[in-house]
This record gives C-alpha cells, structure tokens and sequence, in this order.
C-alpha cells in the first residue's frame, strides 16, 4: 500500500476515535449533551465504515446512512453483515436530534448504548484493516 493511501485510512480512523472521544466527553458530569454525543457516535462509526472502503479503492457517495455504507461493505466482507442493526440503530442519530423537535435529546440509557455500540463496531472495522493504518 503506497503512503498516500495508508495516511488517508489512518486520517479517517482518527478522526472516528475522535468522534468516540468526543462522545464520550459529551455524556460525563451533571451537563452532559446526549444529543450531541449520540451524533458523534453515529458519526465514529460512518468514519470508521469510509476507512474500510478507502482501503479496498471503493468510491463511495456523500452520505450519513450506515446502512448505504455498510451494504457496500458487506459486498467484500459478510461479516459485516451482523452489524446491520447497529448501522440501522445508529444512522437516525445523524440528524435525528441535531434540530429543534419535540425531543431534544436522547434518553441516558440511548446514549450510553449508542456509545457502547459505536465503539464495538468501529472497533470491529479496525480489526479489518491492516496493523499499518492502525494506531
């Protein structure tokens, strides 16, 4: 894999463990913004599903839908295929509470869920990748 291509990868994954990191701080202490953090989780992971397509030269459209990212995923590698419920969990989060409606936030229970599966499924997605991109 040539230089280029292994610093865009390593970019995309950084910038989903920032995602992560940024959700997490989101969610401590008395004012924590669930709303905010549940987006970052969605969009760890939509980071993490666009490193996996650089790596394989997989053109891929501008989008926040996990579900679209991951059946193109899921056309190299079927193990992505258990995932599905997680991408459709998690894609709603995106916009989902990033405009005034009737809900503002998510429950503490979602959050922490988005969490924990934001953080399963990209750590999955690592683990597809070269130790080369990894960090």
């Amino acid at each position: 894999m040539d230089e280029e291509k292994r610093d865009e990868i390593r970019k995309w994954l950084i910038k989903s463990q920032h995602d992560l990191g940024s959700a997490r701080r989101l969610m401590e202490g008395e004012e924590a913004y669930l709303d905010t953090a549940v987006y970052h989780c969605q969009q760890a992971v939509e980071k993490a599903l666009k490193a996996f397509l650089t790596y394989h030269d997989i053109e891929f459209e501008k989008t926040h839908d996990l579900t679209e990212l991951l059946e193109v995923g899921v056309a190299i590698e079927p193990a992505f295929e258990p995932w599905r419920w997680v991408a459709e969990e998690l894609t709603p989060y995106a916009v989902q509470f990033r405009y005034p409606t009737d809900v503002l936030e998510p429950e503490q229970s979602e959050a922490e869920a988005a969490l924990e599966h934001a953080q399963s499924f990209t750590e999955f997605i690592s683990g597809l990748l070269p130790e080369e991109v990894r960090f």
